[in-house]
C-alpha cells in the first residue's frame, strides 16, 4: 500500500516521504480500515519532532496519523462488533508510534472504533474522533451544564468549535475567544464570540461581570487569563498547559474510546454537533497540511484524503 512516512525525528518535514510500504497486519480484536479520510491534528507534527519521545516509542519508519474515517476491509479473529462493509471512524493512537492512519490501509482496535455518523461526510467523520472526544473528555471533566458560563479558548479551532457546539447541547452560555476574522462562524456555533490578545480578561469581564464559571483552553498560555475571570470555586482544564494543574485546573489527555465516540456520533445524528473542515490535501501534500496546521489559525479540521 501507499503511505506517508518518516525514518527520523525532524522539526520539519524534510523526512516525510509518500512511498510503498507493506499493508498492516490485522491481529486478533483488530478492524482493517481502508481509509477514505485522516485527519491532521498538531500532535502529528510534534510527534515527528519529537515532542513525545519521553512518553512514547517511535518505530522507525513511522507512518503518522492518529485520526481516520473509512471503510472495514476486513476483521481478525473475535471482531463481531464489526464487519466488511462498515462504515467507521477512529481515534487510532497506539501503544508505540508507529502504524498510523496517513496511509490506504490501517489496522486499529475494535474498542477505539465506532460506526461513523450518516450525516457527516468522510471528511468530516476523520475530523471528529480526536477533536470530538478531547471536547468532550474536557466538559465531561468540567462537569459543564446549564447553570455554567463557559470560557473556550481557542473556538473556533478544531477541538474549540467542537467544544463550543457540546457546551451549548449540555445548556451552558458559551464565551468563545477567537481572532475577528472567525466571529461570525463562532456564532453560528452557538457562543458569544471575543478577540483574543491584549485586554482580553477586561473583554470577558465585560461580557460576563460576575465572572465565568468553566474554562476550557484548547490554545495554552491563557492561564492568567483563565484565573482572573474565574468565579471562586470555578473549574478550568487546559489541553496544552499542564502547569494549570499547579493552580486548581486539570490537563486533559484523550484515551481511545469507541463508545464515548459513539456518543459523539450520536449528537451529531440528532443535529446538535457537526464538523468544520478547513481544507483537504492528498496524502503526498501531508506537508503542506503540517505547515498549514503549524500556523495555529486553522478554523477547523484539515484533512488528507488518499
Amino acid at each position: 500500500m501507499r503511505a506517508v512516512t518518516y525514518d527520523s525525528y525532524a522539526k520539519d518535514n524534510s523526512r516525510l516521504e509518500y512511498r510503498e510500504v507493506p499493508d498492516p497486519k490485522v491481529g486478533p480484536g483488530q478492524v482493517l480500515i481502508q481509509v477514505r479520510a485522516a485527519s491532521v491534528n498538531p500532535v502529528d507534527w510534534k510527534v515527528m519532532a519529537g515532542g513525545l519521545d519521553g512518553m512514547m516509542d517511535a518505530v522507525f519508519p513511522v507512518v503518522p496519523g492518529w485520526d481516520v474515517a473509512g471503510v472495514v476491509s476486513r476483521t481478525g479473529p473475535d471482531t463481531p462488533e464489526f464487519a466488511p462493509g462498515d462504515e467507521v471512524m477512529a481515534y487510532a493512537r497506539k501503544d508505540v508510534v508507529q502504524g498510523g492512519t496517513f496511509a490506504e490501509y490501517v489496522a486499529v482496535d475494535a474498542p477505539a472504533v465506532a460506526h461513523k455518523p450518516a450525516a457527516l461526510d468522510w471528511a468530516q467523520a476523520a475530523g471528529l474522533p480526536l477533536a470530538g472526544l478531547t471536547a468532550l473528555r474536557s466538559l465531561e471533566r468540567l462537569g459543564v451544564g446549564p447553570a455554567d458560563v463557559l470560557l473556550v479558548h481557542g473556538a473556533a479551532g478544531g477541538v474549540g468549535s467542537l467544544a463550543v457546539q457540546l457546551g451549548r447541547d449540555r445548556g451552558a452560555r458559551v464565551i468563545g475567544t477567537a481572532s475577528e476574522r472567525n466571529h461570525a462562524f463562532v456564532r453560528e456555533l452557538g457562543a458569544e464570540p471575543v478577540s483574543y490578545g491584549d485586554g482580553l480578561t477586561d473583554r470577558v469581564r465585560a461580557l460576563a461581570p460576575g465572572g465565568v464559571s468553566a474554562v476550557a483552553d484548547f490554545v495554552g498560555g491563557q492561564l492568567e487569563t483563565t484565573l482572573a475571570v474565574l468565579t471562586d470555586g470555578g473549574r478550568h482544564v487546559s489541553v496544552a498547559d499542564p502547569t494549570v494543574e499547579q493552580h486548581g485546573g486539570h490537563w486533559i489527555w484523550v484515551r481511545p474510546d469507541g463508545a464515548k465516540l459513539a456518543e459523539l456520533a450520536a449528537v451529531v445524528d440528532r443535529g446538535a454537533l457537526t464538523v468544520e473542515v478547513a481544507q483537504t490535501f492528498p496524502l503526498e501534500r501531508t506537508g503542506e497540511a503540517f505547515d498549514a496546521s503549524r500556523t495555529g489559525h486553522t478554523r477547523g479540521k484539515l484533512v488528507l484524503v488518499p
